[in-house]
């Protein structure tokens, strides 16, 4: 697509031509009574996801060093806040009065934050991770099918070191790695071939400048990116981390691009995104991404690290901190992908992770409120008119994304187009198949989508 056929674009968030799945069952976690303080105590609130982030939040404020992490208990819809309150009963209070479910746990968060720093030093191995887990109130640690043999003996005396009551370790399937892959979606070419990974979430930079924000490994490996395989250009990495975090902040070469703040989830359907909120571990959450459409899961992990084989050293390890872990499944080309919550909330941004969305596996994100901090960007346009110009009907993300059947890929902006057709057109998601003859399905579609949009939308893939 060449630069010439995007002024005063707007910029959509939807699934990028990709045959959309229905969510998967919802997880819901158990709920651990078993340490429950609950003799007396004020009745714990009902909340959402968001009302959980809130209150965790301020509840740590509130308790300082005897909070210990909390969980989102999604069978009650309660908050359940770890505490350490040894021979002070007080702080146990303060959390059930401002509307938590509180629990005595054995581990604090300081204890907790230095037995990670032991995994740091002694077992930074490539494919391994860990995170803290306040259901349990111990850092989980997993390694990949790489990690074997001296490696996987010092990441299990390591573990050991660290006594049963502060650590667990176990293996999963597949390898962890950064889910970048040639192909389509939002594409960069570089001496080693072509990129594809996701966008994120449609930003406004500091300066007021339309931009997305997207994995910093993508931003590393390319500095710019099209939205069509071998098009032009239509926007340049401004700034990009990887490793330690893993965020890029893409900025649109066309300053006059309109973008809009929300998340296509098939059959014309968006998600508005109302606003940044960190993760609660035992939220829902939903993931888009280019290859693989929509997914849910839970959020399992929090302050996670993880260990990537470096791509660039065949002896180095690549280690990103602080990342979301969850449940949810990943493929490769959904890098930088959106994790968000039903009610609105832009959680993460796709980083990497282990199997894939036949036989699950564990993907981590990057938090969105971290980047948008570093990069001094506020979702969406900042109140400049976000989502005019097309519908903004409201869907629930749990509900069946597009018809992976359809032939013509017309309809919705998240209906897929056949890789079989000679001519890709389709809707305004369409990717089209990089063997067509004429590849005029490209993103730019072809005004025949219904949902938000207006025909002439820049449709990233995320």
């Amino acid at each position: 697509m060449s630069h010439k056929r995007i002024p005063k674009r707007k910029a959509v968030i939807a699934v990028g031509g990709v045959a959309a799945l229905g969510a998967a069952a919802i997880l819901l976690p158990n709920a651990n009574a078993s340490q429950d303080n609950s003799a007396g105590a004020a009745t714990p609130k009902t909340l959402k996801a968001t009302g959980a982030s809130d209150l965790s939040s301020q509840i740590a404020g509130l308790l300082g060093d005897a909070f210990a992490g909390s969980y989102y208990d999604s069978a009650t819809q309660q908050l359940v806040v770890n505490v350490i309150s040894g021979d002070n009963n007080n702080v146990v209070v303060q959390a059930e009065k401002a509307g938590a479910k509180v629990r005595e746990v054995q581990n604090s968060t300081a204890e907790l934050t230095a037995a990670a720093k032991v995994l740091k030093t002694k077992a930074t191995v490539p494919g391994t991770a860990w995170s803290v887990d306040p259901k349990t109130n111990k850092i989980q640690v997993l390694a990949d099918s790489t990690v074997t043999g001296s490696n996987w003996d010092t990441v299990l005396s390591t573990v050991k070191s660290l006594g049963t009551s502060m650590a667990t370790v176990k293996k999963t399937p597949g390898s962890f790695k950064t889910l970048v892959s040639g192909g389509d979606a939002i594409f960069a070419q570089t001496a080693q071939g072509g990129v594809r990974c996701s966008l994120g979430f449609n930003v406004t930079a500091s300066d007021g400048t339309p931009a997305f924000l997207t994995a910093g490994h993508c931003g590393v490996a390319a500095k710019q990116w099209s939205d069509t395989q071998d098009g032009q250009p239509i926007a340049t990495v401004d700034q990009a981390t990887f490793p330690g975090n893993d965020f890029s902040l893409v900025k649109y070469d066309d300053p006059a691009t309109q973008t809009t703040s929300d998340v296509n989830v098939g059959n014309g359907q968006t998600v508005q995104i109302t606003q940044a909120e960190d993760a609660t571990v035992g939220t829902q959450v939903f993931r888009m991404g280019s290859t693989t459409g929509l997914h849910d899961g839970t959020v399992t992990g929090l302050d996670a690290t993880v260990n990537f084989q470096s791509e660039t050293d065949p002896n180095g390890v690549d280690t990103v901190n602080g990342l979301i872990q969850t449940d949810v499944c990943a493929e490769a080309g959904d890098s930088g992908g959106s994790l968000f919550t039903q009610d609105g909330g832009a959680v993460g941004l796709t980083s990497g992770g282990s199997g894939d969305c036949t036989s699950g596996g564990e993907t981590f994100f990057q938090p969105v409120t971290a980047a948008l901090t570093a990069t001094g960007a506020t979702l969406g346009d900042a109140g400049a008119g976000a989502g005019a110009g097309g519908d903004t009907a409201t869907a629930d993300p749990s509900a069946t994304a597009a018809d992976p059947s359809a032939t013509d890929g017309t309809g919705d902006q998240s209906g897929a187009v056949d890789p079989s057709a000679t001519d890709g057109t389709g809707d305004q998601s369409g990717v089209v198949d990089p063997n067509a003859t004429d590849g005029t399905g490209d993103a730019t579609g072809d005004g025949t989508g219904t949902g938000s949009g207006d025909g002439s939308s820049l449709t990233s893939s995320h």
